[in-house]
């Protein structure tokens, strides 16, 4: 589904929507959830409710964004 955007009143709803035509589904976390370094709300919901493969990339706290 690259390239399309997805619109939803909720986000991880609309990513759960666009996985069922998916390979797989990638979603990010900061490792910021209710328990310090767990996944995140969104991410979580994704894990348990997508209709593919899931994979969670955590970005490392010496990653930089350019």
């Amino acid at each position: 589904m690259s390239g399309e955007l997805l619109v939803d009143a909720s986000f991880s709803r609309a990513v759960v929507k666009a996985s069922q035509a998916a390979r797989i589904t990638v979603v990010g976390t900061k490792g910021h959830g209710l328990i310090k370094g767990t996944i995140g709300s969104t991410a979580h919901a994704v894990l348990h409710h997508a209709h593919s493969p899931v994979l969670v990339s955590r970005r490392t706290a010496t990653s930089k964004v350019m």
